[in-house]
This record gives structure tokens, sequence and C-alpha cells, in this order.
């Protein structure tokens, strides 16, 4: 069964369209109580969100939804994403609910569901609230309709969360950091794991106004980070994105470090206490560093695109580590989604524990270039039927043999394609990139 609305992420769009409606996400709300707390006596499901405008709105949505349903609902205002994770597992309740578009401009935004054991929802179960959706939206009895409340402490509470996989022998005391919070969920949180861990820290993006999330900051936009960590002289800088569940990072001389970059020092750090038997990347993953962890006596396995995959068959493997070139990277044996502090926090500990720099600390992985474009296409565009692309792509594979690799997949969260080359020579998979995105 095909999903309708579930992408990659959730249910994703631009706001006042649909899906993103509020009469939608209402039905959504009450579609999911239906489906994820069915075996609940009490259920009650938490409500997270990030910095966007439209948050409002779809939190009174959800929260209508949830109460038809005869579901409680708790408020947590605006968290990151892995603290809605978080505070789901360490309230035990029925569910998690994130209000977010992650790294999408201000006028998108979705819905993203977390499980009682803080992960993110496996196929089957999205389907089971879309067919849910498909029923008519009806209501319990008033004595059994859901309440509100909110938590007052949950920022607290996830700070110290994230502070607690930190290892308590070490402390960040003599580091500058440049922390850029995208003007995103965690503009209040990160900056105090950071400084009650002993940095020094500057905020950038630490501003919300509702309409300015990723724009200009944060990890989709890391120019503002390199030039601030120039600017204050810092020895480190950390971008996170809109919910803050991945990160880029970089050096003193404001060189940017990406997911792949940073969970080979991850690995590398793991090894030095024992065996790492394997590690999940996805379709995207650079080719440098599954023949690094190959050398290292590291097994690797590819994913599909998106965190939620890479999740899935860590858990399939019994593996612990994994990631995404994005900066979504997961270490389940610290936290069960992808956490961009959490995970910044073991880069930190890395370091501190070796006494190295970023720089030379992945000095002996060379990535192999790549070029991603990616190119706006019209709702349901099917690029396997645009023959011109595909002979193309034919003909691109055919010249680059062995020492290259095409990709092309349409974006679970956007209408876009996306393609991507990669090459020992970056100038070649520019071209080769460039030629088929022509195609299109």
């Amino acid at each position: 069964m095909s999903r309708k609305y579930f992408g990659t992420d959730g249910v994703r769009g631009r706001v006042g369209e649909a899906p993103i409606t509020p009469d939608f996400v209402m039905r959504l709300g009450y579609a999911a109580g239906r489906v994820l707390t069915q075996t609940d006596v009490k259920p009650a499901v938490l409500i997270g969100k990030d910095t966007r405008i439209s948050g409002y709105m779809l939190e009174a949505a959800l929260e209508a939804g949830f109460s038809a349903a005869g579901v409680d609902v708790i408020l947590a205002g605006p968290v990151p994403t892995p603290a809605v994770a978080y505070l789901t597992r360490a309230l035990r309740l029925s569910a998690g609910v994130v209000i977010s578009a992650s790294h999408n401009p201000y006028y998108d935004n979705g819905i993203k569901f977390f499980s009682a054991q803080g992960n993110k929802l496996p196929d089957d179960v999205e389907q089971a609230i879309e067919a849910a959706l498909d029923a008519p939206m009806s209501c319990v009895s008033s004595e059994r309709l859901g309440k509100a409340r909110r938590i007052d402490d949950a920022r607290g509470r996830y700070v110290e969360f994230c502070k607690s996989t930190f290892p308590t022998e070490l402390d960040l005391r003599g580091l500058k950091i440049v922390l850029d919070c995208a003007h995103g969920a965690a503009y209040q949180i990160a900056p105090l794991v950071f400084h009650e861990l002993g940095a020094e820290v500057v905020t950038i993006g630490n501003q919300p106004n509702g309409l300015n999330i990723n724009d200009g900051f944060g990890a989709t936009a890391p120019e503002a980070l390199t030039l601030a960590v120039r600017a204050h002289q810092a020895d480190l800088g950390i971008a996170l994105d809109g919910d803050a569940d991945r990160l880029l990072m970089t050096d003193a001389s404001g060189c940017l470090y990406n997911g792949d970059q940073l969970l080979y020092l991850m690995i590398k750090d793991r090894l030095k206490n024992g065996p790492v038997v394997g590690a999940v990347g996805t379709l995207m993953t650079n080719m440098a560093l599954e023949v690094a962890l190959k050398k290292m006596g590291v097994g690797f396995a590819r994913a599909k695109v998106g965190d939620r995959y890479v999740l899935e068959v860590l858990r399939e493997r019994g593996w612990i580590l994994g990631g995404e070139g994005s900066g979504h990277l997961l270490c389940l044996d610290k936290q069960t989604t992808g956490d961009g502090i959490v995970s910044a926090l073991q880069v930190l500990s890395a370091l501190k524990r070796s006494g190295m720099t970023l720089a030379q600390s992945v000095a002996d992985l060379l990535l192999f270039p790549q070029t991603l474009i990616n190119v706006r296409v019209p709702a349901g565009f099917d690029w396997l039927k645009n023959s011109a692309m595909v002979a193309e792509k034919e003909q691109v594979e055919r010249e680059l043999g062995d020492n290259g690799r095409v990709l092309i997949r349409p974006s679970g969260t956007e209408p876009l394609i996306r393609v991507m080359v990669e090459a020992q020579c970056a100038d070649l998979a520019q071209r080769m990139a460039q030629r088929i995105a022509d195609r299109i």
C-alpha cells in the first residue's frame, strides 16, 4: 500500500495548501489518536513544535483532533524534535508529535510522530493512520474527551538529558564555540547545554520571529557560522537546523565538516574502546566513507535516504552508529533518533579524548567530490518516464565506469528531483550532474 500523505519524514507541505490545513491536521490528530493509542487505557500524547508562526494554528488543530479521540495532550512548546522523542519516553506517554518542517522555509510546516519508545513510526503504522483518515471523523462522549495541559519544565528536562550523554569525567572548559540555532527550536536549549558543560558560547540564529527559521542561518546556510567563527576567533562552530535533529560543524579556520566526516570521527573514537561491528549510511553517503570503514574492519550498509530508514537498518542489524551527510547522525546508545545536540557532544567528547582538532581527526578521510543539483518539478513528476533523462543517466554511468556513481531520486518532502553525481574529480562530477539535470 503506497502512502498518500506521509513522506520520508511525516506529513509536510506549504501551510494553507493541502494537506497542511487546519481541518486536515485536526483529522490527522483524530486518526493518529485512534491508531496510536488503541491499546492504552488512558492515552496521552506530547506535542512539541519549532518556531514557525503556523505552529500556533496547527498545534490547536492537533489538540482538537486528539481530544475528540479521547486522548490527553501535553504541550511542550518550542523544543527540538529529538526532545519530543526523549520526553515521550521519559513521561511514559502513548506517542509524541512534532510540528515542524525541519530545514524548510517558514511557509512550510509538517507533522511527524514518535512511538512510545521514542522511535519514528514504521511504514505500516503510517499506513494505518492514512487508512483511518478515510473514515468519517466523530467524537467520543463528553466524559471521555481528552484534556490538555502544558509541561513547564520540558526545556530543563531535555537540557539535563543532553548533558547526561557527555562523559562525566570530561568538560568543555577552554573551548570557545559559536552555536548557530537557525532561529529554530533549539534557540533556548542548545546554548544552555554547551554553557553548562563549561564552554564559552557565542550564539547566533537565536532570535526567532516566526518567519526567519532557517533563513540565512543554520545547517542549511552555514556561511553565517563560518563568518562568526572567524570573527570571534572561536575554536569550533556548530550549526543546527530548524528542528535541531541534525548538524554541521566547522573548525577554527571556518572549514565545514559534514555528517559523513563527523560519523567517521565518532566511529574512530569508539574503535579505541572496542570493536565497531558496522555502521549505516544512505544512498547519498560518500563512497570514501564506505572504503575507509572497510579498511578499518567496520561493516557498512546503505539505507534509503532519510534518517528513519537508517534507523530501520541499524535495528535490523543490531548496530549503533549511522547517519547522513546532511548531518542526521544516530548514536543508539545515547538517543533513539537523530539529535543535533547529542551528536555534537559525541564529536566534542572524541576531540577532548584525542586532543586533536577536527581537521586532524578526519585528515585520513578524503571525500570523493559530489555534486547535488535539486531541480524543481511539477507534483507527481516521474523521472523514470523521461526517456531523455534516463538515456543521459545511462550514458554518464558508462563514462564514469568504476570511478564514480549516479543517484537520482525524488525528494520525500518537496517537489524536487535530486541529481547526485560522485566522481574522483570535482569538475567532472559537476559537468555530469548538470548534463542529467538539463534533461529534466
